[in-house]
């Protein structure tokens, strides 16, 4: 098909990005242009496919690695809070759009399950004892509850507490509000309202091959058609580029001053999938361990019950695996195609001072199904490797930028870079993205269109979709969303 000539948003990939942005920018101003183009034969088969994500809901309800100790003791939680309230944003969103009678039935993609963390030895206990004491203060966190009684544990997950000795030493804490996630189904949700109610379809096997500036304040974005291998031109006040691991290769063809020094570092996963009816129904929970010491945030160990396409799973995991490819999809030569003379430091410095990292995944790569197996048996004592098979998940790129002490740093979460201008915006890095994501395109529009974010119809209407823009959270907001909210989704 031929493309028109110019539109007001170009949205470059067909993941839970995109479709949050164009979205969002559709219910604020339904007569924009806005083009979405992805590379593969359907929207959401990279990072925001079911296989490829953890499925949580990402609240830091469990996660560890967001509440770090600190030198004098203390647990810092201000991520905590942050991730919290940006997944209750997501969560506004979806329910206002089942309100208005969009989405018919949300429990296709989100449910209530249980969120756990659980350690093992007294030093990880006595952690995870002050972490529950913190999070019982503050309003967003207190339903947690917290023991160290095995007893209590058999009846929060019974299968990780099977053939536990009474001595073990060993905590746990739970909070019931946490979700399970089946981000694939959101996506092809939200990218078919869009269709439906916005006649703004996604056009697929449509790679961006370069965006380049145009003579006016337009970018020119050059197309090619994958299957008819037909190129055309298409003009856009705006560009988002949210592309996955692919952000970063068309980012750097850009020419904004903004992309210069930014590097990545590929990491690929494997869950061991279970495979045996009869165990997976014995656990019904989300339960997240600590990362090992000197282990990176993304190796946080977690059995997970999923749902995807309509069937209940076990997943443990991730494994942690090296590709030099940037997408699942992607070439061997993402890599090296991404190192350039302005990020050359800042890759090496981030390399020199993660070398932990560099040994952490060595080791990952060299391990065999009955490694994984023996990491399982640390949750699941009586593991046999016949009922568990291993299943390659996503790609992740994980952002490397430059840093004045260190030359370069290793960054995990998201970031947006963006043109002076908000004209071009992209989104580089991985997890927490998927949950995200409705927050975080928030902050891409008042780059882009910070018109649309300022008339006094659209302020009171982006209130109504999400109550907790610009807000300072109380106790009395909080709750009061999260009950709201809860019921039109079904999670109570």
């Amino acid at each position: 098909m031929n493309f028109e000539k110019e539109y007001d948003l170009i949205c470059v990939g067909g993941g839970i990005m995109s479709a949050n942005l164009a979205l969002l920018a559709k219910l604020l101003d339904p007569s924009l242009k806005i083009l979405i183009l992805e590379r593969l034969e359907e929207v959401a088969l990279e990072s925001s496919a079911a296989w490829n994500n953890a499925g949580t809901g990402h609240a830091a309800l469990c996660e560890l690695n967001y509440c770090p100790e600190q030198e004098d003791g203390s647990i810092a939680m201000d991520k905590a809070i942050k991730i919290c309230k940006q997944f209750e944003i997501s969560k506004q969103l979806w329910a206002y759009l089942a309100e208005k009678g969009f989405i018919k039935n949300p429990s296709k993609f989100v449910m209530p399950v249980k969120h756990h963390s659980w350690v093992s030895g007294k030093e990880n206990s006595d952690y995870l004892e002050k972490r529950f004491k913190v999070f019982k203060e503050h309003f967003m966190f207190d339903s947690i509850d917290f023991t160290r009684d095995i007893e209590k544990m058999r009846e929060w997950f019974p299968l990780i507490m099977n053939n536990r000795e009474e001595d073990e030493v060993m905590a746990a804490s739970r909070i019931d509000r946490g979700t399970e996630l089946n981000y694939g189904e959101l996506t092809k949700e939200l990218f078919r309202i869009l269709e439906e109610e916005f006649d703004t379809p996604v056009h697929c096997n449509q790679e961006v091959l370069d965006v380049d500036p145009d003579t006016d304040i337009d970018w020119t974005v050059e197309v090619k058609n994958t299957k008819t291998g037909k190129k055309q031109q298409v003009d856009g006040q705006h560009i988002f580029i949210g592309a996955g691991g692919g952000s970063l290769l068309l980012l750097q063809k850009v020419e904004i001053e903004e992309k210069e020094g930014y590097g990545g570092f590929p990491v690929s996963g494997e869950w061991l999938v279970c495979n045996n009816e009869e165990i997976i129904n014995q656990h019904n929970a989300k339960v997240y361990s600590k990362a090992g010491i000197g282990d990176p945030p993304m190796s946080t160990p977690h059995l997970d019950t999923r749902y995807i396409d309509g069937e209940k799973s076990l997943l443990f995991g991730p494994f942690a695996g090296f590709s030099p490819k940037f997408l699942k999809e992607g070439s061997n030569f993402d890599l090296f195609k991404s190192i350039q003379f302005d990020n050359i430091s800042p890759m090496l410095g981030a390399f020199w001072h993660n070398l932990p990292l560099t040994k952490y995944l060595v080791h990952q790569v060299m391990m065999n199904k009955e490694d994984r197996m023996e990491s399982l048996r640390k949750f699941i004592k009586d593991a046999k490797s016949e009922d568990w098979e291993v299943v390659k998940a996503g790609q992740r790129v994980q952002i490397i930028k430059q840093d004045e002490y260190k030359g370069g740093k290793l960054q995990f979460g998201t970031e947006v870079i963006s043109s002076k201008d908000g004209s071009i915006t992209c989104l580089l890095g991985a997890s927490p993205g998927a949950s995200t994501a409705t927050a975080i395109m928030l902050e891409v529009l008042e780059k882009a269109f910070p018109e649309l974010l300022r008339n006094n119809k659209n302020k009171e209407l982006i209130k109504t979709i999400i109550p907790f823009y610009k807000e300072s959270i109380t106790e009395t907001l909080f709750k009061t969303e999260l009950t709201r909210v809860n019921s039109i989704l079904k999670l109570n």
